[in-house]
């Protein structure tokens, strides 16, 4: 697949959520009852709000951020920097510092799995909840579709088939990607996150997202995938 972009001008992103508050007798009365009825299009079955609750990180209304990871190419290195932490308005205030820095370049793009749908309104939502401005590189609202600096790995794998979903974890392993899920999965964030308090293995798994990513789309447009060796954690981005 062609696709005329630099591969140093993408910003790969990956984020992870998780609900709000510790558990559904947390919530205030008030979120509890928009979350009942939040959750009556969600049960199957005889399911309660309480069961339907480890969910609520889904959704930006009732969860939060957790972490953000971005990676991007540099010469022959690809640098990972992760935000992460309880405070979620200060880690979504150092992500936008870093859109901004990435939305300087000449021609900048993000690119993520299921991005357009999930990562980048989750973070745009959370931020204006915050009582923060959404940098103009997630702001898509009014632009034009050649004006969205965005690539999707779920969109270019669909090749226009838009009645299926296939998961990172999916395709990394029919395509000979090493596979990114060898700790924990996405259902069992919040968990780790509110139970076991341990968010640096959070951010290990979403850094490791973010480098399935970038191989995904390598692999899709026909480009060198990067390398173990070639993968560098940095503490400041630049």
């Amino acid at each position: 697949m062609a696709i005329e972009v630099n591969s140093d001008d993408i910003l790969f992103l990956d984020i992870e959520t998780a609900p709000a508050v510790s558990s559904h007798a947390e919530m205030t009365d008030q979120m509890k009852e928009l979350w009942e009825k939040k959750a009556k299009g969600l049960k199957r079955d005889d399911e309660t709000p309480e069961e339907l609750f480890e969910r609520a990180g889904l959704y930006a209304e009732f969860g939060k951020v957790v972490c953000i990871s971005a990676g991007y190419h540099s010469g022959s290195r690809f640098r990972v920097k992760s935000v992460y932490g309880d405070d979620e308005k200060q880690l979504l205030g150092e992500f936008a510092s870093m859109a901004s820095r990435w939305s300087s370049r000449k021609d900048p793009w993000l690119c993520g799995h299921n991005i357009r749908e999930f990562d980048i309104p989750y973070i745009a939502r959370r931020i204006l909840i915050n009582g923060m401005r959404v940098p103009d590189l997630l702001n898509n609202a009014g632009k034009k579709p050649w004006e969205v600096k965005v690539l999707d790995t779920m969109e270019l794998w669909r090749f226009g088939d838009y009645r299926s979903y296939a998961s990172l974890a999916l395709l990394s392993e029919i395509l000979g990607i090493p596979a990114p899920k060898d700790d924990i999965d996405g259902s069992m964030v919040g968990r780790v996150y509110w139970e076991d308090r341990d968010i640096e293995r959070i951010a290990r798994y979403c850094e490791k997202d973010v480098v399935a990513v970038a191989r995904l789309f390598a692999r899709i447009t026909g480009r060198e995938m990067v390398s173990d060796d070639d993968i560098e954690s940095i503490t400041a981005f630049r």
